[in-house]
């Protein structure tokens, strides 16, 4: 799979269970196991827990002592990368094949060797090994645990584009835009990356139709589409030659793109969040010039869900500190590992969290068996995790156009629309959620 704008879509753990009321702390009833605990269900989280229960689990010595703990603040995986298209209607999209239910992806393993725990993580304990998780439920639970992969993922400034809390907040939040777009004269997306384009793409070409084949750009669009950016060019990842691709197929479908403009406040200031999503906006750029919106987005990067985490394991901007070899959290004390958007081990993408996967196992594998007694020597050595830093990402404009460049090639426009504009990366997640693409050891 290559690399993709929304890389590890984990719900947010930091937000708190609103609404549910808090039962006493109970004791855990896994405590006479040894538990690996995984928090997070989406790309991180998930291959982990196929990867350990196919390959790792099944030949420790103990086995019959361990089972793996799933978390997870959402009972369904979502295909993150899809929700530019998704927001817009449900019709985009198979939504059977959009969300899937967690517990169905892993009914394959035996019960005594793993439980998916629906609820979110409130206290990470890493002196005394354990993890507070508030459950869906409402009980309050404190799990020890033997080894814990912390897969979190980050949060995206919109609830449009994927699990902040869980399935039905993202689809209550789609449905209240949806039902505000036949209305709408004016959208500014703040945010030239993947998200932001995507997403201006996709609005654009269902908004306003696409140009013509001898026209540079769309006359009298119907709805004002903006897409404002800080940087110089859209698209920072791929090469300038890339981005100006980008904005020319965006002109097509009546996109602006405002550039070395940032946004310096936005009135009413939560405009574009779940607290006040469809209410009308004006953002003051850093120039001082002003532009209105009947609808907001922001879509200016992630926030790592780490809320959860004691400060001194974290890096200054949020992200778990993590060692970018091995993926194991040193400061957390043995046998405890970061993957995904929420380590500080590489750039978001999702060609690098399943890249990721099996050195992060190996490692698991390792460990574990060093903790059952195994000798060091017959252990072997860390397996390392290396980040390919080639120019890769790719950027569907609308339903048939894209650009986008893999391993520092260039793709022309129909190759981005093949392996990810069709439908956003659907095609493999079947495989992915089900652990078919994790059938053999890599």
């Amino acid at each position: 799979v290559f690399a993709d704008n929304f890389s590890d879509p984990s719900p947010s753990f930091d937000q708190s269970c609103a609404g549910l009321k808090m039962a006493q702390t109970t004791t855990s009833q896994t405590s006479q196991k040894r538990n690996l605990v995984i928090l997070g269900g989406s790309y991180g989280g998930v291959s982990t827990a196929h990867y350990l229960l196919k390959h790792v689990v099944p030949k420790l010595p103990d086995n019959a002592s361990l089972q793996v703990l799933l978390v997870s603040a959402s009972s369904q995986i979502l295909c993150r990368p899809a929700c530019p298209r998704a927001l817009i209607s449900d019709d985009m999209f198979p939504q059977e094949k959009l969300f899937v239910k967690i517990p169905k992806a892993f009914e394959q393993y035996p019960k005594a060797i793993f439980t998916f725990i629906h609820g979110t993580a409130t206290e990470l304990d890493h002196i005394n090994r354990t993890v507070s998780v508030s459950s869906a439920a409402g009980n309050t639970e404190k799990i020890k645990f033997h080894a814990l992969v912390i897969a979190t993922g980050a949060s995206t400034p919109s609830p449009l584009h994927g699990l902040n809390r869980d399935d039905e907040f993202l689809r209550t939040n789609w449905t209240a835009f949806r039902k505000a777009l036949p209305i709408t004269k004016s959208i500014v997306i703040a945010g030239g990356g993947p998200a932001g384009i995507e997403t201006a793409g996709e609005l654009g070409e269902y908004l306003n139709g696409r140009a013509g084949w001898f026209s540079s750009k769309l006359a009298n669009p119907k709805v004002s589409i903006t897409v404002v950016t800080a940087g110089s060019e859209i698209l920072p990842v791929l090469r300038p030659v890339i981005a100006k691709k980008a904005e020319n197929y965006l002109a097509k479908v009546g996109v602006t793109i405002v550039k070395n403009a940032r946004v310096e406040t936005v009135t009413p200031q939560d405009a574009g969040t779940d607290s006040a999503l469809t209410t009308k906006a004006m953002l003051t750029l850093a120039d001082g010039k002003s532009l209105d919106a009947d609808l907001y987005i922001p879509a200016t990067g992630t926030r790592p869900n780490t809320n959860f985490i004691h400060e001194s394991l974290l890096t200054s901007d949020g992200h778990v500190d993590t060692n970018a070899l091995t993926l194991r959290v040193d400061q957390a004390g043995p046998r405890v590992y970061a993957v995904g958007d929420v380590g500080s081990y590489a750039r978001p993408a999702i060609h690098g969290i399943l890249n990721a996967v099996p050195v992060l196992c190996t490692n698991i594998e390792q460990d574990l068996l060093l903790a059952s007694g195994k000798d060091e020597s017959s252990v072997g050595d860390d397996r390392t995790y290396k980040e390919d830093t080639r120019e890769t990402q790719m950027v569907p404009i609308g339903k048939s156009k894209g650009v986008g460049a893999v391993m520092g090639y260039r793709l022309p426009s129909f190759m981005v629309w093949l392996i990810k504009g069709r439908d956003y990366w659907l095609w493999t997640t079947g495989g992915l959620w089900s652990g078919k693409q994790w059938a053999k050891k890599s």
